[in-house]
Protein backbone atom coordinates (compact mmCIF):
# COMPACT_ATOMS: atom_id res chain seq x y z
CA UNK A 1 0.00 0.00 0.00
CA UNK A 2 0.77 3.52 -0.93
CA UNK A 3 2.15 5.71 2.09
CA UNK A 4 -0.90 8.25 1.02
CA UNK A 5 -3.56 5.38 0.41
CA UNK A 6 -2.08 4.40 3.98
CA UNK A 7 -2.74 7.39 5.85
CA UNK A 8 -5.99 8.10 3.81
CA UNK A 9 -7.28 4.53 4.23
CA UNK A 10 -6.70 5.68 8.30
CA UNK A 11 -8.03 8.74 8.67
CA UNK A 12 -11.51 7.38 7.07
CA UNK A 13 -11.81 4.75 9.57
CA UNK A 14 -9.77 4.95 12.57
CA UNK A 15 -8.41 7.25 14.94
CA UNK A 16 -4.63 7.78 15.82
CA UNK A 17 -4.32 6.64 19.62
CA UNK A 18 -6.53 3.48 18.58
CA UNK A 19 -4.27 2.84 15.34
CA UNK A 20 -1.18 3.08 18.40
CA UNK A 21 -2.95 1.07 20.90
CA UNK A 22 -3.51 -1.68 17.80
CA UNK A 23 0.31 -1.98 17.42
CA UNK A 24 0.31 -4.30 20.60
CA UNK A 25 -2.03 -7.11 18.62
CA UNK A 26 0.48 -7.89 16.28
CA UNK A 27 3.28 -9.91 16.18
CA UNK A 28 7.08 -8.22 15.94
CA UNK A 29 7.21 -9.30 11.88
CA UNK A 30 3.65 -8.23 10.56
CA UNK A 31 4.31 -5.18 12.97
CA UNK A 32 7.86 -4.50 10.86
CA UNK A 33 6.00 -5.42 7.68
CA UNK A 34 2.69 -2.87 8.51
CA UNK A 35 5.01 0.03 9.49
CA UNK A 36 7.11 -0.70 6.31
CA UNK A 37 3.66 -0.32 4.35
CA UNK A 38 3.22 3.14 5.78
CA UNK A 39 6.23 4.40 5.29
CA UNK A 40 6.74 3.00 2.12
CA UNK A 41 8.02 5.64 -1.00
CA UNK A 42 6.15 5.77 -4.11
CA UNK A 43 6.99 3.89 -6.57
CA UNK A 44 6.41 3.93 -10.28
CA UNK A 45 5.59 0.80 -12.85
CA UNK A 46 5.77 2.06 -17.01
CA UNK A 47 3.92 -0.35 -18.88
CA UNK A 48 5.17 -0.21 -22.81
CA UNK A 49 2.51 -2.30 -24.70
CA UNK A 50 4.28 -3.32 -28.12
CA UNK A 51 0.53 -3.35 -30.05
CA UNK A 52 0.19 -6.31 -32.37
CA UNK A 53 2.57 -9.11 -31.55
CA UNK A 54 5.89 -8.88 -31.62
CA UNK A 55 8.51 -11.08 -32.64
CA UNK A 56 9.91 -12.52 -29.50
CA UNK A 57 12.77 -15.04 -31.87
CA UNK A 58 13.87 -12.08 -34.03
CA UNK A 59 14.31 -9.58 -30.67
CA UNK A 60 15.81 -12.31 -27.86
CA UNK A 61 17.52 -14.69 -30.23
CA UNK A 62 18.27 -18.41 -28.92
CA UNK A 63 21.61 -18.61 -30.40
CA UNK A 64 21.72 -22.08 -29.76
CA UNK A 65 18.98 -22.88 -32.31
CA UNK A 66 20.24 -21.24 -35.07
CA UNK A 67 20.53 -23.43 -37.23
CA UNK A 68 17.33 -24.55 -37.04
CA UNK A 69 16.16 -21.00 -37.23
CA UNK A 70 18.05 -21.04 -40.58
CA UNK A 71 15.99 -23.58 -41.94
CA UNK A 72 12.45 -22.75 -40.45
CA UNK A 73 12.26 -18.96 -40.73
CA UNK A 74 14.75 -17.83 -43.45
CA UNK A 75 12.72 -15.82 -44.61
CA UNK A 76 13.38 -13.33 -41.80
CA UNK A 77 16.13 -15.16 -39.74
CA UNK A 78 19.10 -12.49 -38.68
CA UNK A 79 22.81 -13.45 -39.46
CA UNK A 80 24.68 -14.43 -36.77
CA UNK A 81 27.71 -11.94 -37.35
CA UNK A 82 24.51 -8.94 -36.48
CA UNK A 83 23.06 -10.35 -33.49
CA UNK A 84 24.00 -8.56 -30.09
CA UNK A 85 25.34 -11.24 -27.56
CA UNK A 86 24.85 -10.96 -24.42
CA UNK A 87 28.28 -11.92 -22.51
CA UNK A 88 27.89 -15.01 -20.56
CA UNK A 89 24.92 -16.41 -21.92
CA UNK A 90 23.70 -18.46 -25.43
CA UNK A 91 21.22 -15.34 -25.94
CA UNK A 92 21.58 -12.27 -28.57
CA UNK A 93 19.39 -9.00 -29.31
CA UNK A 94 18.42 -7.57 -32.27
CA UNK A 95 21.08 -5.36 -33.59
CA UNK A 96 18.36 -2.12 -33.08
CA UNK A 97 19.01 -2.87 -28.91
CA UNK A 98 22.20 -1.85 -28.81
CA UNK A 99 21.08 0.00 -25.71
CA UNK A 100 19.26 -2.49 -23.99
CA UNK A 101 22.54 -4.99 -24.22
CA UNK A 102 23.79 -1.88 -22.30
CA UNK A 103 21.47 -1.72 -19.56
CA UNK A 104 21.74 -5.53 -19.81
CA UNK A 105 25.84 -5.42 -19.25
CA UNK A 106 24.77 -2.86 -16.05
CA UNK A 107 22.56 -4.73 -14.66
CA UNK A 108 19.34 -2.50 -15.20
CA UNK A 109 17.65 -4.77 -17.69
CA UNK A 110 15.72 -8.22 -16.89
CA UNK A 111 14.83 -10.99 -20.38
CA UNK A 112 11.99 -13.16 -19.38
CA UNK A 113 11.62 -15.79 -21.42
CA UNK A 114 8.64 -17.06 -23.19
CA UNK A 115 5.72 -15.62 -21.26
CA UNK A 116 2.49 -16.52 -22.07
CA UNK A 117 -1.00 -18.08 -21.05
CA UNK A 118 -2.35 -20.90 -21.30
CA UNK A 119 -4.79 -21.81 -24.59
CA UNK A 120 -3.14 -19.57 -26.97
CA UNK A 121 -5.39 -16.98 -28.37
CA UNK A 122 -4.87 -16.23 -31.58
CA UNK A 123 -7.12 -12.82 -31.78
CA UNK A 124 -5.70 -8.88 -31.51
CA UNK A 125 -8.72 -8.18 -29.67
CA UNK A 126 -9.10 -10.74 -27.25
CA UNK A 127 -5.49 -11.69 -26.38
CA UNK A 128 -5.02 -8.33 -25.52
CA UNK A 129 -8.27 -8.17 -23.44
CA UNK A 130 -6.55 -11.51 -21.58
CA UNK A 131 -3.38 -9.53 -21.05
CA UNK A 132 -5.08 -6.52 -19.94
CA UNK A 133 -7.49 -8.13 -17.55
CA UNK A 134 -5.10 -10.58 -16.55
CA UNK A 135 -7.51 -13.74 -16.82
CA UNK A 136 -7.35 -17.15 -18.05
CA UNK A 137 -8.37 -17.38 -21.78
CA UNK A 138 -11.45 -19.31 -21.13
CA UNK A 139 -12.36 -16.20 -18.75
CA UNK A 140 -14.23 -12.75 -19.26
CA UNK A 141 -13.20 -10.47 -17.12
CA UNK A 142 -14.33 -6.93 -17.70
CA UNK A 143 -11.60 -4.98 -15.42
CA UNK A 144 -8.15 -4.72 -16.11
CA UNK A 145 -5.49 -6.14 -13.44
CA UNK A 146 -3.60 -3.00 -12.47
CA UNK A 147 -7.67 -1.05 -12.15
CA UNK A 148 -8.43 -3.82 -9.88
CA UNK A 149 -4.99 -3.61 -7.40
CA UNK A 150 -5.94 0.36 -7.83
CA UNK A 151 -9.24 -0.45 -6.63
CA UNK A 152 -7.55 -2.39 -4.36
CA UNK A 153 -5.82 0.57 -2.87
CA UNK A 154 -8.89 3.19 -2.94
CA UNK A 155 -12.00 1.49 -2.65
CA UNK A 156 -14.10 4.54 -3.05
CA UNK A 157 -13.01 6.10 -6.52
CA UNK A 158 -14.25 7.90 -7.94
CA UNK A 159 -16.21 9.28 -5.02
CA UNK A 160 -14.70 12.03 -2.61
CA UNK A 161 -11.21 12.03 -5.26
CA UNK A 162 -9.41 14.42 -5.97
CA UNK A 163 -8.66 14.97 -1.99
CA UNK A 164 -6.33 16.55 -0.10
CA UNK A 165 -4.48 13.27 0.56
CA UNK A 166 -4.71 11.92 -2.72
CA UNK A 167 -4.97 15.04 -5.02
CA UNK A 168 -2.91 12.96 -8.27
CA UNK A 169 -4.49 11.05 -10.70
CA UNK A 170 -4.26 7.00 -10.12
CA UNK A 171 -2.59 6.01 -13.48
CA UNK A 172 -2.31 7.81 -16.47
CA UNK A 173 -2.03 6.45 -20.14
CA UNK A 174 -1.58 7.92 -23.25
CA UNK A 175 -3.35 7.19 -26.46
CA UNK A 176 -6.72 7.32 -27.94
CA UNK A 177 -9.34 6.32 -25.69
CA UNK A 178 -8.99 4.37 -22.30
CA UNK A 179 -7.72 0.78 -22.24
CA UNK A 180 -9.03 -1.99 -19.90
CA UNK A 181 -5.84 -2.23 -18.11
CA UNK A 182 -6.81 0.35 -15.69
CA UNK A 183 -10.74 -0.73 -15.39
CA UNK A 184 -11.82 -1.00 -11.87
CA UNK A 185 -14.84 -3.14 -11.13
CA UNK A 186 -17.13 0.03 -10.97
CA UNK A 187 -15.32 2.84 -12.40
CA UNK A 188 -11.83 3.41 -14.81
CA UNK A 189 -9.10 4.64 -12.68
CA UNK A 190 -6.70 6.25 -15.34
CA UNK A 191 -6.62 10.08 -16.67
CA UNK A 192 -5.97 9.20 -20.35
CA UNK A 193 -4.06 12.40 -22.46
CA UNK A 194 -5.21 11.54 -25.94
CA UNK A 195 -1.50 12.54 -27.46
CA UNK A 196 1.53 14.73 -26.39
CA UNK A 197 -0.02 17.72 -28.37
CA UNK A 198 -2.87 17.32 -26.03
CA UNK A 199 -0.32 17.28 -23.10
CA UNK A 200 1.31 20.23 -24.30
CA UNK A 201 -1.87 22.31 -25.11
CA UNK A 202 -3.03 21.76 -21.73
CA UNK A 203 0.51 22.72 -20.06
CA UNK A 204 1.26 25.78 -22.46
CA UNK A 205 -2.43 26.93 -22.11
CA UNK A 206 -2.65 26.56 -25.83
CA UNK A 207 -5.56 26.22 -27.95
CA UNK A 208 -5.94 24.74 -31.40
CA UNK A 209 -7.22 27.06 -33.75
CA UNK A 210 -10.95 27.02 -34.98
CA UNK A 211 -12.74 28.99 -37.90
CA UNK A 212 -14.47 32.21 -37.49
CA UNK A 213 -17.54 30.98 -37.61
CA UNK A 214 -20.77 29.89 -35.70
CA UNK A 215 -19.65 26.69 -35.90
CA UNK A 216 -15.94 27.59 -34.71
CA UNK A 217 -17.39 29.55 -31.19
CA UNK A 218 -19.02 26.12 -31.10
CA UNK A 219 -15.94 24.28 -31.24
CA UNK A 220 -14.37 26.14 -28.97
CA UNK A 221 -16.64 26.13 -26.26
CA UNK A 222 -16.92 22.17 -26.56
CA UNK A 223 -12.73 22.31 -26.06
CA UNK A 224 -13.01 25.03 -23.51
CA UNK A 225 -15.90 22.54 -21.28
CA UNK A 226 -13.83 19.35 -21.84
CA UNK A 227 -10.89 20.83 -20.33
CA UNK A 228 -12.53 22.38 -17.31
CA UNK A 229 -14.59 18.84 -17.01
CA UNK A 230 -10.85 17.61 -16.81
CA UNK A 231 -10.71 17.17 -12.87
CA UNK A 232 -6.47 16.46 -12.64
CA UNK A 233 -5.87 19.09 -15.54
CA UNK A 234 -4.71 21.45 -13.10
CA UNK A 235 -2.75 19.06 -10.80
CA UNK A 236 -0.56 17.75 -14.15
CA UNK A 237 0.27 21.12 -15.03
CA UNK A 238 1.51 22.13 -11.46
CA UNK A 239 4.01 18.90 -12.09
CA UNK A 240 5.08 19.21 -15.93
CA UNK A 241 5.52 23.23 -14.99
CA UNK A 242 8.72 22.06 -12.56
CA UNK A 243 10.47 20.62 -15.23
CA UNK A 244 11.86 22.50 -17.36
CA UNK A 245 15.36 20.82 -19.10
CA UNK A 246 14.55 17.26 -20.86
CA UNK A 247 17.43 16.33 -23.46
CA UNK A 248 18.31 13.62 -25.49
CA UNK A 249 13.93 13.04 -27.43
CA UNK A 250 13.46 11.87 -30.55
CA UNK A 251 10.57 14.33 -31.93
CA UNK A 252 9.97 12.21 -34.89
CA UNK A 253 9.63 8.75 -32.34
CA UNK A 254 6.19 8.73 -31.22
CA UNK A 255 6.83 6.58 -28.10
CA UNK A 256 10.12 8.46 -26.88
CA UNK A 257 7.56 11.52 -26.97
CA UNK A 258 5.41 9.56 -24.56
CA UNK A 259 7.89 8.88 -22.34
CA UNK A 260 9.33 12.34 -22.25
CA UNK A 261 5.80 12.91 -21.02
CA UNK A 262 5.59 10.51 -18.29
CA UNK A 263 9.28 11.27 -17.33
CA UNK A 264 8.13 14.96 -16.45
CA UNK A 265 5.49 13.75 -14.40
CA UNK A 266 7.47 11.63 -12.40
CA UNK A 267 10.39 14.63 -12.05
CA UNK A 268 7.71 16.67 -11.55
CA UNK A 269 6.33 15.28 -8.15
CA UNK A 270 3.04 13.52 -9.49
CA UNK A 271 2.45 10.87 -7.49
CA UNK A 272 0.94 8.67 -10.14
CA UNK A 273 1.85 5.00 -10.08
CA UNK A 274 0.93 3.79 -13.49
CA UNK A 275 1.33 4.76 -16.66
CA UNK A 276 0.82 2.94 -20.17
CA UNK A 277 2.18 4.29 -23.13
CA UNK A 278 2.17 2.82 -26.84
CA UNK A 279 4.32 1.62 -30.02
CA UNK A 280 2.20 0.09 -32.59
CA UNK A 281 2.60 -1.59 -35.32
CA UNK A 282 3.58 -4.92 -34.66
CA UNK A 283 2.03 -7.03 -36.71
CA UNK A 284 4.16 -8.57 -39.11
CA UNK A 285 2.72 -10.43 -41.41
CA UNK A 286 4.22 -9.23 -44.24
CA UNK A 287 7.74 -7.44 -45.46
CA UNK A 288 8.54 -7.68 -41.86
CA UNK A 289 12.69 -7.64 -42.61
CA UNK A 290 14.30 -5.91 -45.86
CA UNK A 291 14.48 -8.90 -48.26
CA UNK A 292 18.26 -7.97 -49.37
CA UNK A 293 19.07 -7.04 -45.26
CA UNK A 294 17.24 -9.02 -42.58
CA UNK A 295 18.83 -6.57 -39.94
CA UNK A 296 16.41 -3.59 -41.82
CA UNK A 297 12.44 -3.41 -42.30
CA UNK A 298 9.99 -2.72 -40.32
CA UNK A 299 10.53 -5.16 -37.43
CA UNK A 300 14.16 -3.29 -36.81
CA UNK A 301 12.51 -0.08 -37.35
CA UNK A 302 9.95 -0.69 -34.01
CA UNK A 303 12.76 -2.25 -32.32
CA UNK A 304 15.21 0.89 -32.62
CA UNK A 305 11.54 3.07 -31.77
CA UNK A 306 12.00 0.94 -28.39
CA UNK A 307 15.55 0.73 -27.93
CA UNK A 308 15.64 4.88 -28.47
CA UNK A 309 13.26 5.66 -26.38
CA UNK A 310 13.92 3.86 -23.37
CA UNK A 311 17.47 4.66 -23.30
CA UNK A 312 16.20 8.24 -23.21
CA UNK A 313 13.58 7.73 -20.61
CA UNK A 314 16.28 5.56 -18.60
CA UNK A 315 18.85 8.88 -19.06
CA UNK A 316 16.23 11.29 -18.43
CA UNK A 317 15.37 9.79 -15.02
CA UNK A 318 19.27 9.85 -14.07
CA UNK A 319 18.94 13.26 -15.29
CA UNK A 320 15.84 14.42 -12.86
CA UNK A 321 17.14 11.76 -10.05
CA UNK A 322 13.85 9.52 -10.08
CA UNK A 323 15.33 6.86 -11.76
CA UNK A 324 15.39 4.82 -8.51
CA UNK A 325 11.58 4.74 -8.22
CA UNK A 326 10.81 3.69 -11.55
CA UNK A 327 10.89 0.35 -13.15
CA UNK A 328 9.31 -0.45 -16.74
CA UNK A 329 7.91 -3.46 -18.58
CA UNK A 330 7.19 -4.01 -22.54
CA UNK A 331 4.18 -6.41 -23.12
CA UNK A 332 2.33 -7.46 -26.13
CA UNK A 333 -0.34 -9.87 -27.09
CA UNK A 334 1.36 -12.59 -27.76
CA UNK A 335 4.53 -13.89 -30.15
CA UNK A 336 4.68 -14.52 -33.56
CA UNK A 337 4.87 -18.14 -34.81
CA UNK A 338 8.24 -20.31 -35.17
CA UNK A 339 8.16 -20.33 -38.72
CA UNK A 340 8.35 -17.63 -41.57
CA UNK A 341 5.39 -17.05 -43.78
CA UNK A 342 5.73 -16.76 -47.77
CA UNK A 343 5.31 -12.69 -47.31
CA UNK A 344 8.25 -12.15 -45.54
CA UNK A 345 7.14 -11.74 -42.20
CA UNK A 346 5.60 -14.17 -39.91
CA UNK A 347 1.81 -14.78 -38.28
CA UNK A 348 0.20 -15.13 -35.48
CA UNK A 349 2.02 -16.67 -32.19
CA UNK A 350 2.20 -18.06 -28.73
CA UNK A 351 4.83 -16.97 -25.87
CA UNK A 352 7.40 -14.09 -26.72
CA UNK A 353 9.98 -12.72 -24.00
CA UNK A 354 9.59 -9.62 -22.17
CA UNK A 355 11.47 -6.88 -21.13
CA UNK A 356 11.77 -5.29 -17.11
CA UNK A 357 13.61 -2.25 -16.75
CA UNK A 358 15.18 0.09 -14.16
CA UNK A 359 18.12 0.80 -11.40
CA UNK A 360 15.93 -2.19 -9.35
CA UNK A 361 15.34 -4.69 -11.19
CA UNK A 362 16.88 -8.17 -10.59
CA UNK A 363 18.89 -7.89 -13.72
CA UNK A 364 19.63 -11.14 -16.22
CA UNK A 365 17.68 -14.20 -18.10
CA UNK A 366 15.17 -15.80 -16.25
CA UNK A 367 14.14 -18.94 -18.36
CA UNK A 368 16.18 -21.25 -20.86
CA UNK A 369 15.81 -20.97 -24.45
CA UNK A 370 13.26 -22.09 -26.36
CA UNK A 371 13.96 -25.34 -28.37
CA UNK A 372 13.36 -24.70 -32.01
CA UNK A 373 12.36 -27.96 -33.82
CA UNK A 374 14.29 -27.87 -37.22
CA UNK A 375 11.04 -29.46 -38.83
CA UNK A 376 8.80 -26.84 -37.73
CA UNK A 377 5.92 -26.38 -39.40
CA UNK A 378 3.37 -23.42 -39.30
CA UNK A 379 1.17 -25.35 -36.83
CA UNK A 380 4.50 -25.00 -34.01
CA UNK A 381 4.37 -22.59 -31.50
CA UNK A 382 6.54 -21.90 -28.33
CA UNK A 383 6.02 -23.39 -25.24
CA UNK A 384 5.28 -21.27 -22.67
CA UNK A 385 8.13 -21.08 -19.28
CA UNK A 386 6.18 -18.26 -17.43
CA UNK A 387 3.04 -17.29 -17.05
CA UNK A 388 2.14 -13.51 -17.68
CA UNK A 389 -0.02 -13.75 -14.56
CA UNK A 390 3.28 -14.83 -12.65
CA UNK A 391 5.03 -11.34 -13.63
CA UNK A 392 2.13 -9.27 -13.02
CA UNK A 393 1.89 -11.29 -9.09
CA UNK A 394 5.70 -10.72 -8.78
CA UNK A 395 5.33 -7.14 -9.58
CA UNK A 396 2.64 -6.55 -7.18
CA UNK A 397 4.95 -8.01 -4.62
CA UNK A 398 8.33 -7.20 -5.18
CA UNK A 399 7.78 -3.46 -5.97
CA UNK A 400 4.43 -2.32 -4.65
CA UNK A 401 4.48 -4.73 -1.41
CA UNK A 402 1.17 -6.24 -1.91
CA UNK A 403 0.33 -9.07 0.25
CA UNK A 404 -0.13 -12.40 -0.55
CA UNK A 405 -4.20 -12.66 -0.13
CA UNK A 406 -4.82 -9.08 -1.88
CA UNK A 407 -2.66 -10.12 -4.38
CA UNK A 408 -5.05 -13.58 -4.85
CA UNK A 409 -8.06 -11.71 -5.18
CA UNK A 410 -6.83 -9.08 -7.65
CA UNK A 411 -5.25 -11.52 -9.81
CA UNK A 412 -8.40 -13.98 -8.97
CA UNK A 413 -5.91 -16.92 -8.30
CA UNK A 414 -2.60 -17.70 -6.55
CA UNK A 415 0.35 -17.60 -8.60
CA UNK A 416 3.88 -17.91 -7.63
CA UNK A 417 6.65 -15.54 -7.92
CA UNK A 418 9.80 -14.87 -10.07
CA UNK A 419 12.76 -13.12 -9.48
CA UNK A 420 11.93 -9.48 -11.17
CA UNK A 421 12.95 -6.99 -7.99
CA UNK A 422 16.68 -6.63 -6.91
CA UNK A 423 16.98 -5.78 -3.01
CA UNK A 424 13.28 -6.54 -2.58
CA UNK A 425 12.01 -5.70 0.82
CA UNK A 426 9.62 -8.44 0.03
CA UNK A 427 12.16 -11.29 -1.43
CA UNK A 428 15.44 -10.15 -0.87
CA UNK A 429 16.99 -11.92 -3.76
CA UNK A 430 19.65 -11.07 -4.75
CA UNK A 431 21.23 -9.13 -7.83
CA UNK A 432 23.50 -12.07 -9.52
CA UNK A 433 23.16 -16.11 -9.43
CA UNK A 434 27.03 -16.72 -9.42
CA UNK A 435 27.44 -20.34 -10.41
CA UNK A 436 31.03 -19.91 -8.17
CA UNK A 437 28.08 -19.49 -4.73
CA UNK A 438 25.00 -21.13 -6.11
CA UNK A 439 25.01 -24.25 -8.44
CA UNK A 440 22.74 -27.44 -9.27
CA UNK A 441 24.16 -29.76 -10.94
CA UNK A 442 23.46 -32.19 -13.38
CA UNK A 443 21.46 -30.20 -15.08
CA UNK A 444 19.08 -31.22 -16.47
CA UNK A 445 19.00 -33.41 -13.98
CA UNK A 446 16.57 -36.83 -13.60
CA UNK A 447 17.82 -38.43 -10.42
CA UNK A 448 20.15 -37.80 -7.92
CA UNK A 449 21.21 -33.82 -8.14
CA UNK A 450 23.53 -31.63 -6.15
CA UNK A 451 22.94 -28.25 -4.82
CA UNK A 452 25.90 -26.47 -4.03
CA UNK A 453 26.44 -23.11 -2.30
CA UNK A 454 28.55 -20.93 0.18
CA UNK A 455 27.06 -20.62 3.89
CA UNK A 456 27.29 -17.87 5.52
CA UNK A 457 26.61 -19.85 8.66
CA UNK A 458 22.54 -18.87 8.77
CA UNK A 459 19.88 -20.83 8.64
CA UNK A 460 19.09 -22.01 4.52
CA UNK A 461 15.87 -23.47 3.20
CA UNK A 462 15.81 -24.70 0.04
CA UNK A 463 12.90 -25.09 -2.10
CA UNK A 464 11.86 -26.64 -5.99
CA UNK A 465 8.80 -24.42 -7.79
CA UNK A 466 7.19 -25.22 -11.13
CA UNK A 467 6.69 -22.39 -13.88
CA UNK A 468 3.42 -21.86 -12.38
CA UNK A 469 4.91 -20.69 -9.16
CA UNK A 470 3.15 -23.70 -7.20
CA UNK A 471 5.93 -25.05 -4.39
CA UNK A 472 6.79 -28.85 -5.81
CA UNK A 473 9.32 -29.72 -3.14
CA UNK A 474 10.67 -29.13 0.02
CA UNK A 475 14.69 -30.03 -0.57
CA UNK A 476 15.91 -28.57 2.90
CA UNK A 477 15.53 -26.08 5.79
CA UNK A 478 17.74 -25.68 8.64
CA UNK A 479 21.31 -24.21 10.11
CA UNK A 480 24.64 -24.75 8.23
CA UNK A 481 28.62 -23.63 9.66
CA UNK A 482 30.06 -21.32 7.46
CA UNK A 483 31.64 -22.35 4.03
CA UNK A 484 31.06 -24.75 1.03
CA UNK A 485 28.17 -27.16 1.43
CA UNK A 486 26.70 -29.85 -0.91
CA UNK A 487 22.90 -30.89 -0.74
CA UNK A 488 22.15 -34.29 -2.29
CA UNK A 489 18.82 -34.10 -3.36
CA UNK A 490 16.86 -36.72 -5.66
CA UNK A 491 15.12 -35.01 -8.13
CA UNK A 492 13.41 -38.54 -9.31
CA UNK A 493 9.90 -37.60 -8.20
CA UNK A 494 9.30 -34.55 -10.13
CA UNK A 495 7.35 -34.67 -13.51
CA UNK A 496 9.79 -33.59 -16.61
CA UNK A 497 9.46 -29.92 -17.06
CA UNK A 498 11.19 -27.05 -16.42
CA UNK A 499 11.70 -25.61 -12.76
CA UNK A 500 13.41 -23.19 -10.38
CA UNK A 501 15.73 -24.35 -7.03
CA UNK A 502 15.03 -21.56 -4.71
CA UNK A 503 17.40 -20.93 -1.93
CA UNK A 504 16.61 -18.19 1.06
CA UNK A 505 19.14 -17.06 3.70
CA UNK A 506 19.16 -14.37 5.25
CA UNK A 507 21.50 -12.45 3.42
CA UNK A 508 19.04 -12.95 1.07
CA UNK A 509 17.70 -15.36 -2.27
CA UNK A 510 18.73 -17.14 -5.53
CA UNK A 511 17.11 -18.60 -7.71
CA UNK A 512 18.35 -21.05 -10.19
CA UNK A 513 16.46 -22.40 -13.27
CA UNK A 514 16.99 -26.41 -13.69
CA UNK A 515 14.78 -28.66 -16.44
CA UNK A 516 13.95 -32.17 -15.08
CA UNK A 517 14.05 -34.83 -18.14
Amino acid sequence: MKRRAFLHHVSHSIAIPSLVGSFGLLAPKRLSSFLRLAADTDKVLVLIYLQGGNDGLNTVVPLDQLSSLNIVRPQVVLPESAILKLNGTQVGLHPSLSGFRSLYQEGRLEIIQSVGYPQQNYSHFRSNDIWMSGSDSTTYVNSGWTGRYLNHEHPDFPIGYPNTTVPDPLAIELGYGSSMLFQGPTANMSMVISNPNAFYQLVDNLEETAPDTDAGDKLRYIRLTARQSQQYGQVVKQAADKVTLQPGYDDNNSLAQQLKIVARLIAGGLQTSLYLVRLGGFDTHSTQVSAGDHTKGQHAMLLSHLNDAVISFMNDLRYQKVDDQVIGMTFSEFGRRITSNGSGGTDHGSALPLFVFGNKVQGGVLGTNPVIPSNATNENNLEMQFDFKQVYTSILEQWFGVPEIDRENILMNSFGSIPVIRDSSITGLSEKNDSKTFNVYPNPLSGMTTIEFISAGQAVSIEAIDVQGRKTADIFSGSLPVGKQVIPWNAGQLAAGRYFILLHSAAGSQAKSVVKW
